[in-house]
């Protein structure tokens, strides 16, 4: 009898413990939905990748619905019409917006990247390679007006060429044919994100010649932005995601590119992991992501220069009207 009584206490016990642990762990209903459309998908962007596969998201109660815009012009489209809550894409995007004079404009919160991620790409070896050897060449450089296109005549002009007489730039596609059409033949040289880059290299189809985040040095690149309707009625959420960005920038940041790259895995199933710790080295060592979210005021009205000084900018964008930093953890 006593036996019984001692085995039934132990049940009881067992399943109110079972109770509490169930009204402490959240339930995906109960997780808030926020769709985030990224400019591409790319080891680039690692502490986003750290962030979801790692739990940061769902500690904060959000659940994340990645999609990838191919485009900056295109993720700021999705966030402005409402299919994104969210855009991941250059800063660039949204001093254009703001200079079109919308009401409800979107506004940068966090920034990821800190310069250049992408890398000069010929069809041969060039161990010797100095930019003036592209003089006469044309190199396919993404979208007019990006990022990966204004930092690429940034880099020429900072090294003495000069943009449609020494040195041409293709800026007729987006960065999702650009593999495909060098490979087909277009261009001297193209510029590719990682993992890609490391991959065409890897299967001899093109080789790894410079790259320009080297040569730019610390750039706001990548951002995080949603529309000032957004940050007034929803703050909290905006918040809760800039905090699980930058607890995956400090993950990165106190991390092994191996064990980087074992976390980001599942973003990237197609690829060999060493291709992937490849990449993240090539990173990590030119200082590409950032260690906290905030966009310097400096670093806007540099990136602005560079913008204009391409050519791409009528007018200066306020500082304090794109950017915020209200969510940037103290």
């Amino acid at each position: 009898m006593a036996m019984r009584r001692l085995m039934a206490l132990l049940l009881v016990l067992m399943l109110g413990f079972t109770l509490i642990l169930s009204g402490c762990s959240s339930s995906p209903s109960e997780l808030t939905r926020v769709r985030l459309c990224e400019v591409t998908h790319s080891i680039f962007y690692a502490p986003q990748y750290v962030a979801l596969h790692q739990g940061f998201f769902e500690d904060v109660g959000l659940e994340i619905e990645l999609s990838n815009g191919q485009g900056a012009d295109k993720v700021m489209t999705a966030v402005l019409t409402n299919q994104a809550d969210i855009g991941l894409a250059g800063p660039e995007a949204c001093v254009y917006v703001y200079n079109e004079g919308k009401e409800d404009y979107a506004v940068v919160f966090a920034q990821l990247t800190n310069g250049d991620g992408t890398f000069l790409m010929g069809r041969e070896p060039d161990p010797d390679f100095q930019w003036s050897d592209l003089k006469g060449k044309t190199i396919i450089g993404g979208r007019k007006g990006g990022m990966p296109a204004i930092v690429l005549e940034y880099v020429l002009e900072k090294n003495g060429m000069t943009v449609g007489k020494d040195v041409f730039i293709d800026t007729t596609m987006q960065f999702a044919a650009m593999p495909g059409a060098f490979l087909g033949g277009q261009g001297d040289y193209v510029i590719i994100f990682e993992p890609t880059a490391s991959t065409m290299a890897r299967e001899g189809k093109a080789h790894i010649i410079a790259s320009l985040g080297k040569e730019s040095g610390e750039v706001p690149y990548t951002a995080y932005f949603t529309k000032k309707s957004t940050i007034e009625k929803n703050p909290e959420l905006v918040q809760k995601f800039t905090q699980a960005i930058y607890r995956g920038q400090q993950w990165v940041d106190s991390h092994s590119p191996e064990e980087i790259a074992k976390a980001i895995k599942p973003s990237f199933p197609d690829e060999p992991e060493e291709i992937l710790v490849s990449a993240i080295k090539n990173y990590k060592e030119q200082n590409t992501w950032k260690k906290d979210p905030l966009l310097l005021e400096k670093d806007f009205y540099l990136l602005q220069q560079i913008i204009s000084d391409a050519g791409e900018l009528d007018k200066i964008a306020p500082y304090e009207k794109v950017v915020t930093g209200q969510f940037v953890p103290k």
